[in-house]
């Protein structure tokens, strides 16, 4: 038998009351139960449930309440960012994840057209590798979002240009560091997942572009990427 620790207890457990905030579509401020309501519904030691509500208080995504009426809620001031059809919950300084994406999105078109230029079979293989992956993660928008990023580090490591590549994976190293999670805002969950197999439609041209070694079709690709930027 395998028996958890208490840290990957508390994980486990934040992880599902964040889901359960995503799920119910809670608003800031709404409450989401107590300790105890959490230790009851877990199973887990009182020491559990703190820790792991401590977790989702550090990333902005809960406030705890003492006294008569008190018990756990949503956040009224957790920083997010939002893109289109994607909410990404932030810890540290919001403008500094929103700066971070404009720089990399800026930087698009070059590292595209030099990898429609540069690649080689074998990077091509592993865009495709990425391509399957992001098909893999249509149904999690968090699993989806970091899946795109990925495709995206990969395009950037085609580039001989040095300097560029440098620039844009520190952009991408701030972006996972202070990204805790992507959600979709969608109103209903296949709106979400249309919006998700739009913006595989996009990278697999992105990519098919690239492989081709067509100038012109990969900078039609940037811009439809650009127009729909969600990831």
């Amino acid at each position: 038998m395998v028996i958890e620790a208490p840290a990957t207890r508390a994980q486990s457990l934040a992880a599902t009351i964040e889901r359960t905030i995503v799920e119910q579509k809670l608003q800031a401020g709404d409450p989401i139960g107590t300790i105890e309501s959490w230790r009851a519904s877990s199973g887990f030691a009182r020491a559990s449930v703190s820790e792991a509500l401590r977790l989702l208080v550090d990333r902005g995504v809960v406030e705890i309440r003492p006294g008569r009426g008190g018990g756990v809620f949503v956040a009224r001031t957790g920083p997010v960012v939002r893109l289109r059809h994607t909410l990404i919950s932030v810890h540290g300084e919001a403008t500094t994840l929103a700066d971070a994406i404009a720089i990399r999105e800026s930087l698009e078109p070059l590292l595209v057209a030099d990898a429609a230029r540069s690649r080689t079979a074998a990077q091509v293989r592993r865009l495709r590798a990425q391509l399957a992956r992001l098909d893999r993660a249509l149904g999690e928008h968090d699993a989806f979002v970091r899946a795109v990023w990925a495709l995206h580090e990969e395009i950037a490591a085609i580039t001989p240009n040095e300097m560029l590549r440098a620039i844009y994976l520190t952009m991408m190293q701030v972006i996972g560091e202070h990204a805790d999670r992507a959600v979709s805002d969608a109103e209903r969950p296949d709106q979400a997942e249309a919006y998700r197999a739009h913006r595989l439609a996009v990278h697999r041209e992105l990519v098919y572009a690239i492989d081709a070694g067509d100038l012109e079709r990969a900078s039609r690709a940037v811009i439809a990427h650009a127009e729909e930027a969600g990831a």
